[in-house]
């Protein structure tokens, strides 16, 4: 049957503003700082199959990750008409801990007359606190069972009634109860848009040609990838990227890639394969990444070579075959620490693979960007409520320079998309005053075009707190290319209460009583071409 071009826009459209509209429920109605404010959060359209037909403009490491979440779902769970599941087991279709997937289904037709749902939705967000041995839930552990509690897939809504049981759990574990509960119910609004959204749609449009428009956008994401496969020059393309180090100890991890193109039009296969064989095993600290996360950071590099008009859905991944060697740190098992993994690793890997594409396509490939979230969490308990708090948010840094212009100064990269929080709600939310916030001058590698500046950021605790930093590139910059100069690397500092200060690495947790504070220079951007 011929695809209308016309028809297939206007649901790529619709799919697409069902997302959007579902993390705009999300954040409205969210109850931390983290998702309303740094909108640490992401949603997304599946068809009944699980596989993804349209992600919001959200966070890159949860989108390319969600649909295993979903997947592990449908393998664990049969959900039933107001059924929502909730999980966030790395091992099992998460990330890391602090994020929280829910997914729910979606039936148009009456549920006796079909045996599976139509469609999936599904919410994911970063809770600022899920217990374990930390506040905030991201520190130097050594195995999952110390970064907080560990949900397989279970229900935690069924028939349109939360599961109080299920609910307890979660909430007799973690540190700020109230503000969990209140961010779920972000994420249950959020998934109750999407449904009824899609239900519309389903019954405005009949459900058989919205299935079918779902599809089509599939193969048509596939076609358009292989279409520009096919113009990549045939090869292959190796590179390798460091971690600092793990947390624990002082030895670089290493982010080992090789990306090999082959067209072959006769057959019409994998036409990329990026093997990741070559990186190091698993390590002590939480630097691990997931299979999830692996795989996440190489669907956003390859959707950033599309056009944008391209619709992202699991149909783009099918002509590329990834290769994650199981225990190893791109594939950790259990009981592995993961925290790191989702937000640190994620960015390495993303930094290794555009090195090994730059050899193929250098006018396409910027230079690398800070390259770290710079996760800062603070917990202790707020002298105005007498009531736990735990404060999370990441830094952002300097963007690389590009083929044709600098990169830009002070802006998260690559697999995170979220906003950096404002000192008003900041101050407003938590006993936190924010002493310096601006521009880290001259931070960004020199070049034909500079490196964006990296961001300094000074917060001063105005209660006794427990400070925890997971942040990287602080022994080596972010690369240059094309004979540009690295970026500046991070450094963090911490200034005491008689006046003294300590740098320390990019990985620590410490204790600070009222008054002292802890400094952030967040690493600039790599410079392109020689200047």
């Amino acid at each position: 049957m011929t695809r209308d071009p016309i028809e297939l826009e206007i649901f790529k459209n619709i799919f697409r503003s069902i997302a959007e509209e579902m993390g705009a429920a999300l954040r409205r109605t969210a109850f931390s700082p983290n998702i309303k404010e740094r909108r640490d959060y992401s949603c997304a359209v599946f068809d009944s199959s699980g596989e993804v037909v349209a992600l919001g403009d959200h966070m890159p490491v949860h989108l390319g990750s969600m649909p295993m979440s979903v997947r592990a779902v449908l393998e664990n769970l049969e959900l039933d008409p107001g059924d929502v599941a909730m999980l966030n087991d790395p091992f099992c279709g998460g990330t890391h801990l602090p994020d929280i997937t829910l997914v729910a289904p979606v039936y148009v037709r009456h549920p006796r007359a079909q045996v599976r749902p139509d469609f999936y939705v599904a919410s994911r967000a970063h809770h600022a606190d899920m217990g374990g041995a930390y506040p905030g839930s991201m520190g130097p552990c050594r195995e999952i069972y110390q970064e907080g509690l560990r949900i397989p897939p279970v229900k935690l809504m069924r028939a349109g009634k939360v599961q109080s049981d299920v609910l307890a759990i979660l909430l007799n574990n973690v540190r700020t109860p109230a503000e969990r509960e209140g961010d779920l119910g972000a994420q249950l609004a959020a998934c109750h848009a999407g449904v009824e959204r899609l239900r519309e749609i389903g019954k405005r449009y009949g459900l058989l040609p919205t299935k079918r428009a779902a599809q089509d956008l599939l193969n048509y994401s596939e076609q358009m990838m292989r279409a520009f496969l096919e113009s990549v020059p045939r090869g292959n393309y190796r590179a390798e990227d460091f971690l600092d180090n793990d947390g624990i100890s002082g030895k670089p991890v290493k982010i080992a890639v090789e990306v090999r193109v082959a067209h072959n039009r006769e057959r019409p296969g994998n036409i990329v394969t990026v093997d990741f064989t070559g990186s190091d095993p698993q390590v002590v600290g939480s630097l691990n990444a997931v299979e999830a996360v692996t795989y996440s950071a190489c669907f956003y590099v390859f959707r950033c070579l599309l056009k944008e008009d391209v619709p992202a859905t699991a149909g783009f991944m099918r002509p590329i075959r990834i290769i994650a060697p199981e225990g190893t740190v791109v594939n950790a098992r259990p009981p592995a620490a993961v925290a790191g993994g989702n937000v640190e690793t994620s960015q390495r890997i993303v930094d290794a693979l555009l090195k090994a594409l730059a050899q193929a396509l250098p006018d396409r490939i910027p230079a690398a960007a800070a390259g770290t979230m710079n996760n800062l969490t603070i917990g202790g308990v707020d002298p105005r409520t007498h009531e736990p708090f735990a404060y999370y948010e990441t830094i952002a840094g300097g963007m690389g320079a590009r083929p044709g212009k600098a990169g830009v100064s002070g802006v998260h990269t690559h697999m995170t998309n979220s906003l950096n929080t404002p000192a008003e709600a900041l101050e407003y939310a938590y006993p936190l005053r924010v002493r310096t916030y601006s521009l880290r001058p001259n931070s960004g590698g020199a070049g034909k075009h500079c490196g964006g500046d990296g961001i300094l950021r000074e917060i001063e605790v105005l209660a006794d707190a427990e400070v925890t930093l997971l942040a990287d590139r602080c022994t080596r910059g972010p690369y240059g290319l094309s004979g540009g100069a690295d970026g500046t690397p991070g450094k963090a500092t911490i200034t005491r209460g008689d006046g003294s200060s300590q740098t320390l690495s990019g990985k620590f947790n410490v204790r600070l009583c009222k008054g002292e504070g802890i400094r952030i220079e967040t690493p600039g951007g790599g410079g392109w071409g020689k200047a």
